[in-house]
């Protein structure tokens, strides 16, 4: 598991992001109304909705994996291993321009992957399947990237940007890992993990009894499940992973007992979780290390995020997309279900941590669906 995620990678990578122009920690919010509403005794609400600018903690795991690849190839063409402060000077420039990273994304990993190509100064090339809205793919653009759409859903881009890659000789910076490609994704996760080690400062010794976290292809949840469990042994909170009803690949996998395959459109409001097939690095740690999976109805969502952006019972308002009120609005379906909760070890007492993963990375359907 350590291969994976540790605290020591983590710890790099923080000593290298905090580096970056912009660079704060995320804010976690205790929402005293919110656990009222859904009768628990604290919940933590850890909000990414302005990590650097980007509105979500993806910002984190894809730009640092492109740093660390141009690290790599700089290494390998001069023997010099430079330092990130090289990277923003564009001191080799003349070997990072003559690059192109590429991924596969529903929006918010090619971002940050965009993003960190702009930063450094290679090239960009982002798939994005049929339902990834018009206003995620001008973003990308926006920094730069070159971005393609294809046909099919979020497991069919990651196969073409895989096709495409070899043929191209770019270098494909996926959050996702599946066989022959594992490497760039741990670094993917160690930037992730950065996020977590703010949360581990921010609740200063306290440690919640649950963690609802965000399904997707698993890596986030992997990451989230791998780190607390080396920080906190056998006193780690619950991990309750949380999918939509049609991108349940998590969970179907868990209740096979191997990596099983969602297929079809995966339609969901969720569109960062809309992923068929699970991370074979992730699957490593969740096949174990998970102790709950559950799915979301869809009517949730909207209501989850009015929910936090006005505020409840006196709480703060908060801005957050479809992707990261999965662990709010699973709280919300299980404040009045006694079977569910009992066989969830939710009490009136529980310490709840959710991560609120993105802002409104799309305004119009986020001002939409608010309204």
């Amino acid at each position: 598991m350590r291969d994976i995620v540790s605290l020591e990678k983590s710890q790099v990578a923080l000593h290298g992001i905090s580096e970056w122009p912009g660079y704060r920690v995320s804010p976690l919010h205790k929402l005293a109304g919110l656990a009222a509403s859904c009768n628990v005794g604290e919940v933590f609400y850890k909000d990414e909705s302005g990590r650097f600018g980007l509105k979500s903690f993806k910002a984190l795991g894809g730009s640092y994996a492109v740093a660390q690849q141009l690290i790599k190839a700089i290494e390998a063409a001069t023997g010099v291993s430079p330092s990130m402060d090289d990277l923003f000077q564009k001191r080799y420039a003349d070997i990072v321009t003559k690059l192109t990273v590429a991924t596969a994304t529903d929006g918010n990993h090619g971002r940050s992957v965009a993003w960190g190509a702009q930063l450094f100064g290679c090239a960009c090339v982002i798939y994005i399947h049929a339902d990834v809205s018009s206003a995620r793919e001008k973003t990308m653009a926006d920094l730069g990237a070159t971005v393609i759409r294809v046909s099919g859903n979020y497991d069919d881009s990651v196969r073409e940007v895989a096709a495409a890659a070899t043929e191209n000789e770019w270098i494909v910076v996926s959050d996702n890992s599946y066989p022959g490609y594992v490497e760039i994704p741990k670094d993917v996760t160690a930037g992730y993990a950065v996020m977590l080690s703010e949360v581990v400062d921010q609740l200063d010794g306290h440690i919640p009894t649950h963690v609802f976290i965000q399904g997707g292809c698993g890596g986030l949840a992997a990451t989230v499940c791998g780190y607390f469990w080396e920080c906190w042994g056998e006193k780690r909170p619950r991990l309750i992973i949380v999918e939509p009803e049609q991108a349940n690949c998590l969970q179907r996998s868990a209740m096979a007992g191997e990596m099983t395959v969602v297929a079809g459109k995966l339609e969901t409001l969720m569109a960062g979780l809309a992923c068929g097939e699970v991370s074979l690095l992730a699957w490593e740690i969740l096949a174990s290390g998970a102790d709950d999976f559950i799915t979301l109805p869809e009517q949730l969502v909207p209501l989850s995020m009015r929910m936090l952006v006005r505020g409840e019972k006196g709480d703060p308002s908060v801005e957050a997309g479809e992707s990261a009120v999965a662990g709010v609005g699973a709280l919300v379906a299980l404040a009045d279900d006694r079977e569910a909760r009992a066989a969830l070890g939710i009490t009136p007492d529980s310490s709840v941590l959710v991560f609120g993963t993105e802002g409104a990375t799309d305004q119009e359907l986020y001002e939409r669906l608010i309204s």
